[in-house]
């Protein structure tokens, strides 16, 4: 029987008179790509911040892993990766002083030999000499990555991680993402990139004004002759009214 490694049963936030998240249920198991869509605004961020013990929920429940984030955040902070939607790595520190941060801070023996293969591979040789807040979008994304990874977490929390990289850094994430799995991993995976969500994902779940619209395999989702594109469209609109 495959293990459930995230758990979500009723989730519902409010923000004052706001419903960000309404009734959302769903579970993610060891080894897949579970990728998360939505338009702007739809609640997507705010469930990976309830579930990864950054915000609690006003009523239902989550387990991480068997953890709970309202009752030890922290627990479920040190057992995965979290990649957040904005990139803000620590200013007045280089990406490789970031790096050294992310290894005291979880205590990770060989930091020196990790923070130096993830330089490497992702070819960021500026994070040596370069303050962070002086970093491209782009390198300051992957800093982001590789500081989410560089513990190798068995699940990880991904908010838009291919934002702002160039083709050949997408295909990179791409390709290190799927020997993750490979390994044992499990992404969590919020994207607007269809293309990539559709090539990626074991399972998808649309979300549109705080509610699951649609859930399972991206070809459970379309319809016949429709891309993945086609089927968010006309599963956001028609949830938002747009559509009869």
């Amino acid at each position: 029987m495959a293990e459930n490694v995230i758990q979500a049963d009723s989730i519902q936030r409010r923000f004052g008179d706001l419903l960000a998240v309404d009734g959302v249920s769903f579970t993610v198991q060891k080894g897949e790509i579970f990728g998360l869509l939505g338009p702007n605004g739809a609640g997507k961020s705010t469930l990976l911040k309830i579930m990864t013990g950054q915000l609690e929920p006003t009523s239902g429940q989550c387990r991480i892993m068997g953890l709970d984030p309202v009752s030890d955040p922290m627990g479920v902070k040190k057992a995965i990766g979290i990649l957040p939607e904005i990139e803000s790595p620590p200013s007045f520190l280089t990406g490789r002083e970031y790096l050294h941060f992310i290894g005291l801070i979880r205590d990770i023996p060989d930091i020196e030999q990790k923070a130096e293969k993830w330089i490497e591979f992702l070819d960021m040789r500026e994070v040596d000499r370069i303050p962070c807040k002086d970093l491209s979008k782009g390198t300051r994304q992957k800093l982001m990555f590789a500081a989410a990874m560089i513990h190798e977490p068995p699940l990880v929390f991904l908010d838009e991680p291919f934002s702002g990289l160039d083709p050949r850094y997408q295909n990179l994430f791409r390709t290190y993402l799927s020997e993750y799995l490979g390994r044992g991993g499990t992404v969590f995976m919020c994207t607007h990139i269809l293309e990539i969500a559709e090539k990626m994902c074991t399972r998808l779940a649309v979300i549109s004004s705080g509610k699951v619209v649609a859930i399972g395999r991206p070809e459970e989702i379309t319809q016949q002759g429709e891309s993945l594109n086609d089927a968010f469209m006309r599963l956001t609109e028609k949830a938002q009214g747009k559509v009869p």
